[in-house]
């Protein structure tokens, strides 16, 4: 039985999923549900997966942040386009000692939780995962699940492996989650950008799946100058990654199965995009470098093209 328990506040794909395996692993599991609360209460939580699906017939859900129990560690997997809520939602749900796993997409979003629990310990979990919500209760996995987990320090500077990251990291790990230990948290967001920012904005200028983009030797070198680009700044803000990292990206892309990442489903879907974590701060980091990045800074004017309204608040 896992010891830590565990609130889940942003139970869709990403948080379902790995929500739903740490409560198969024998972890207290809670999850936060809005629109789906009454669906998952009386019918449960299912993962369809390649690697096994799960069920959990009795999950223990909450419909209301003020009755949600203080956890040992609050994993937020919600968009960050409702970050604005993180000040009712956090502050009951964490534990005086507790921990604050943000598992988002996007720049600087540990500072945006650092705001409202100000003597939390923050970690940033960037995790590389296929995974859909494709109903109440309902995630579908489709390929692969890896986590990255890095903490956050106020002044920038490298944390390195801390007690906390390797306790998170055990119950992942029990749970069937490969995780590797990041030293330097802005190393390991810049990183996930790398995938994030091409991939996200593309497929929805360009209407399609990666796998579209990538038998096009046309859009695959245009993802390949977005990820440069995103290294140049990366590089300049002293977070330099090795161009091996780019080629892998683009060879992990290929070999994954056909997928819709995050933003296109919710453009799909008429939610609002992360224009403000993908884009936004990324190219206001560029600026302050000096660092050019036309290719990125053409993709918000796109997708806001795409949808008008932007990244407009739920």
């Amino acid at each position: 039985m896992g010891s830590r328990s565990y609130n889940v506040i942003g139970a869709g794909a990403l948080g379902g999923y790995y929500g739903a395996c740490l409560a198969h692993a024998g972890h207290q599991v809670r999850f936060l549900l809005r629109s789906d609360y009454d669906h998952v209460r009386r019918h449960g939580f299912r993962v369809e997966s390649p690697r096994g699906d799960l069920s959990i017939a009795e999950p223990t859900v909450y419909a209301h942040a003020r009755d949600l129990p203080a956890s040992d560690v609050v994993l937020v997997g919600l968009k960050t386009t409702s970050n604005h809520l993180l000040g009712e939602l956090l502050p009951a749900a964490t534990s005086p000692e507790g921990v604050v796993l943000m598992m988002q997409n996007g720049l600087d979003v540990e500072r945006d939780a650092e705001r409202v629990v100000p003597g939390a310990t923050l970690l940033g979990g960037l995790a590389f995962l296929c995974s859909n919500k494709v109903g109440p209760g309902h995630v579908r996995h489709l390929d692969y699940g890896a986590v990255r987990l890095a903490e956050y320090r106020a002044d920038g500077r490298p944390a390195g492996v801390t007690s906390a990251m390797e306790a998170v990291a055990a119950d992942f790990s029990a749970a069937g989650v490969r995780v590797d230990l990041e030293d330097d948290l802005a190393i390991a967001r810049w990183k996930k950008l790398i995938w994030n920012v091409p991939y996200n904005g593309l497929c929805v200028v360009r209407n399609c799946t990666t796998d579209v983009l990538m038998a096009d030797a046309g859009t695959r070198a245009l993802c390949e100058e977005i990820m440069n680009e995103v290294c140049a700044i990366a590089a300049a803000r002293g977070c330099p990654i090795p161009p091996a990292f780019v080629r892998r990206m683009l060879d992990d892309t290929v070999a994954m199965a056909s997928y819709k990442p995050s933003m296109k489903i919710d453009f799909d879907c008429g939610r609002p995009m992360e224009i403000e974590a993908l884009y936004a701060r990324p190219i206001a980091a560029a600026r302050a470098a000096g660092v050019a990045c036309p290719r990125i800074e053409a993709l918000p004017a796109e997708l806001v093209a795409c949808d008008p309204a932007g990244e407009r608040p739920d």
